[in-house]
C-alpha cells in the first residue's frame, strides 16, 4: 500500500482514487485555523495564570491575578457598568426591534420593503457616529438638548445627562435594534396564527392575546436575540469609548484597553487574561443556556402542514400610529445624531443653532485634518476590506466542504471550532490574537504592528458569519452534482471551482459585501491591535477623538460614511436581487 493510498483512507474524502492536492489543502486550510482559533483563547487562560513576565522561565504560576482583579473596588466596579450597560442595551434594543419585526410580519403595514431597506443599512451604519451625534445633542455641558432647555427654563443644571450608563445602553441600543428585529422577524414570519385567532375567537382582547399567546411562542427567537445583543453590548467598544471614556466611566472593552495600553507604565496583561477568562466563562455559559432551550424547542413548534395559513393583522386606523413609532426610531437613531455630526463638524466650535452660527460654518476641520495619517488610514481600511472578506470565505467554504462533504472523524467538531468566535466576545479574541502576536509569533513571523495581525482577527472575528452563510447553501447543493464530475475525473479543485463556486456565488457575494462593510467600519477589533504603522480610518477618527479633536473626527466620520456609500448601493442592491430570486 503506497503512502498516497494510506493518507487518502486516513482522511476518508469521498470518490479520491488518486492524489487530491486540492482535498489536502482544505483540510490543511481548516485545521490550521482551527488550532489557531482555540489557541488564542488557550493563550489568555495560561497568562492568566503566570505571574511575572511572560517569556521569563523564572515566572509562577498562581490564582494572583484573580484575587487582583476581584479585590479590586474599581475591576468590581467595572464589571457592574459593564452589566448594566448591556441589559440596557437588551432592554433598548428589544423595545424597538421587536414591535418592527411585527409590524413587518404580522401586520399589514404599508411599504415594508422600505423598513427592512432602512434596517440593513441602519446595521451597518458605525456605532461611533451615531454615539458622537448624541454626546453632541445630550452631554451635559455642551449638549445642544441641554443648552436649549436651560436658556429656554432658565436652569443652572442639565436635564438630560447621556454621559452615564444608562444613557450609553441607550445609544448602543438603538444601534442593535436592526438585529433584534432581523432575528425575531422570522420567528414572526413563520408563526402559525392559529393559536391567537383561538384567542381572538375566545374573547381574550389584543394585549392579552400578545402576552399570553404570541410572545411565548417566540421565546426562543427572542431568547437567541437577547443572547445575541447581550453579548454585543458586554463587548462593545465605540459607544462607550466615545460617551464614557472622557467620564472615566468605564466598561468590559475600554477596561481591557486602558489595561494593555496604559497612559503609564507596563501593560498590564494579568489582570487583563484574568478578566477575559471570566468574560469567556459566561459566553460560554449563556451559549450553554441557548443550546439547552434548543434541545426543548419542539414545545414551540406550532407551524403545521396544510392547515398553516399566515393571516395579517388589519391594523386600520393604527397605520399613521405604527409609522410615527417607526419614524420616531429612525429619527433618533440615525437622522438626527448624523444632523448633529454633520453641524459639528462645520463649525469650529460646537454650539446651538442660530444666525452668528450659520454665519461661522467653515470646512477648517476638513482641511485641517491629518491627511497624512488620514490616506495612511485609508491605505490599510481599503486593504483589509478586499482581503478579509475574500480570505475569510475561502475558509469558510473550506470547512463547510469538510463538515458537508467529507468523511473525516470528528469533523463536526471543526463546525464548533468556527462558531467560537461568535459564541465568544471579539475582543477577547483580539486580546488572544495580541498576545499570540507578542509571545508565540514574536520569533517566528514579527506580525505585531502590522496589517496582517489585523487581517488574522478580522478573518476570525468573522468566520462564524461565512461558515453559517456557505452551510445553509451547500446543504442545498445535491451532492449528485459533484459525484457527477469527480466521476468524470474532475478533481476536488475543479467540482469547488467549477461546480459548487458558481452555486454559491449568490450567497458569497452577499456575503463578501457584507464583511467588507463591516470591517470597514470595525474599531472594538482594531482599536486594540492598532500601532502607528497599522491604523485603519475608524482608529484615526478615535484617535482625533482622544486628542479633543471633536470637529476633525466628525469631519473624518462624514468622510468615513460618504465613502461607505457606494458599498451600501451595491450590497442593497444585490440584497434585493437575492431577495427577488427567492421569491419567484
Amino acid at each position: 500500500m503506497t503512502a498516497d493510498v494510506t493518507l487518502q483512507r486516513a482522511i476518508k474524502i469521498p470518490f479520491m482514487r488518486r492524489y487530491d492536492p486540492s482535498a489536502l489543502v482544505m483540510f490543511g486550510i481548516v485545521f490550521s485555523l482551527s488550532l489557531l482559533i482555540i489557541a488564542f483563547p488557550i493563550i489568555i487562560f495560561w497568562l492568566s495564570f503566570r505571574v511575572g513576565r511572560p517569556i521569563d522561565p523564572a515566572a509562577t504560576y498562581s490564582f494572583a491575578h484573580y484575587i487582583k482583579v476581584f479585590s479590586d473596588p474599581f475591576a468590581f466596579k467595572v464589571l457592574l457598568n459593564t452589566l448594566g450597560f448591556s441589559l440596557t442595551t437588551l432592554v433598548v434594543s428589544l423595545s424597538f426591534g421587536l414591535p418592527c419585526a411585527w409590524l413587518v410580519e404580522r401586520t399589514n403595514l404599508p411599504g415594508k420593503p422600505i423598513l427592512y431597506t432602512l434596517m440593513t443599512i441602519g446595521l451597518l451604519l458605525p456605532g461611533f457616529a451615531t454615539a458622537m451625534g448624541w454626546l453632541f445633542l445630550m452631554h451635559p455641558r455642551i449638549g445642544l438638548v441641554n443648552a436649549v432647555l436651560k436658556s429656554l427654563l432658565g436652569l443652572d443644571f442639565p436635564v438630560f445627562n447621556i454621559t452615564s450608563i444608562i444613557g450609553m445602553g441607550w445609544v448602543e441600543g438603538l444601534s442593535l435594534a436592526p438585529v433584534a428585529f432581523i432575528m425575531t422577524a422570522a420567528v414572526f414570519r413563520a408563526m402559525d396564527p392559529s393559536l391567537e385567532e383561538s384567542a381572538e375567537m375566545s374573547g381574550a382582547p389584543f394585549h392579552t392575546i400578545a402576552r399570553r399567546v404570541t410572545l411565548p411562542l417566540a421565546w426562543p427567537g427572542i431568547l437567541a436575540a437577547g443572547i445575541y445583543i447581550f453579548t454585543i453590548g458586554f463587548a462593545a467598544f465605540d459607544v462607550p469609548a466615545i460617551i464614557g471614556w472622557s467620564n472615566r466611566i468605564f466598561t468590559f472593552s475600554t477596561y481591557m484597553v486602558t489595561q494593555l495600553s496604559p497612559d503609564d507604565g507596563l501593560p498590564q496583561y494579568g489582570p487583563a487574561t484574568a478578566l477575559s477568562t471570566f468574560v469567556i466563562a459566561l459566553a460560554g455559559g449563556l451559549s450553554w443556556w441557548y443550546g439547552r432551550l434548543q434541545t426543548r424547542a419542539h414545545r414551540y413548534q406550532v407551524v403545521t402542514g396544510k392547515g398553516y395559513r399566515p393571516r395579517l393583522l388589519e391594523l386600520g386606523k393604527y397605520k399613521l400610529w405604527a409609522w410615527l413609532f417607526l419614524a420616531a426610531y429612525f429619527l433618533l437613531s440615525k437622522l438626527i445624531p448624523l444632523l448633529i455630526v454633520i453641524w459639528a463638524s462645520l463649525l469650529p466650535y460646537f454650539q446651538p443653532p442660530s444666525a452668528e452660527a450659520i454665519a461661522m460654518m467653515t470646512l477648517k476641520h476638513f482641511n485641517s485634518l491629518p491627511w497624512g495619517l488620514v490616506l495612511e488610514g485609508l491605505k490599510n481600511t481599503t486593504i483589509l476590506v478586499f482581503l478579509t472578506p475574500t480570505v475569510t470565505l475561502i475558509c469558510a467554504i473550506a470547512f463547510s466542504w469538510v463538515v458537508l462533504r467529507s468523511k473525516l472523524p470528528g469533523r463536526s467538531l471543526f463546525d464548533f471550532v468556527a462558531f467560537l468566535p461568535h459564541a465568544i466576545p471579539n475582543i477577547v479574541f483580539g486580546i488572544g490574537v495580541l498576545l499570540f502576536a507578542l509571545y508565540v509569533m514574536r520569533g517566528v513571523a514579527p506580525i505585531f504592528g502590522t496589517i496582517w495581525i489585523l487581517l488574522i482577527v478580522f478573518v476570525v472575528g468573522r468566520l462564524s458569519y461565512a461558515t453559517r452563510m456557505t452551510n445553509s447553501t451547500m446543504i442545498q447543493i445535491h451532492k449528485d452534482l459533484e459525484e457527477s464530475a469527480q466521476m468524470s475525473g474532475a478533481s476536488t479543485g475543479t467540482v469547488i471551482r467549477r461546480v459548487v463556486a458558481p452555486l454559491l456565488g449568490p450567497t458569497l457575494i452577499y456575503a463578501w459585501l457584507w464583511i467588507a462593510l463591516i470591517t470597514f467600519r470595525e474599531l472594538t477589533l482594531a482599536v486594540i491591535l492598532t500601532t502607528r504603522d497599522n491604523m485603519t480610518l475608524p482608529v484615526v477618527v478615535w484617535s482625533l477623538w482622544v486628542a479633543s479633536g471633536f470637529g476633525q473626527a466628525a469631519a473624518l466620520t462624514l468622510i468615513l460614511l460618504v465613502m461607505m456609500i457606494p458599498i451600501v448601493c451595491l450590497y442593497w442592491w444585490v440584497a434585493r436581487k437575492m431577495s427577488f430570486g427567492a421569491n419567484r
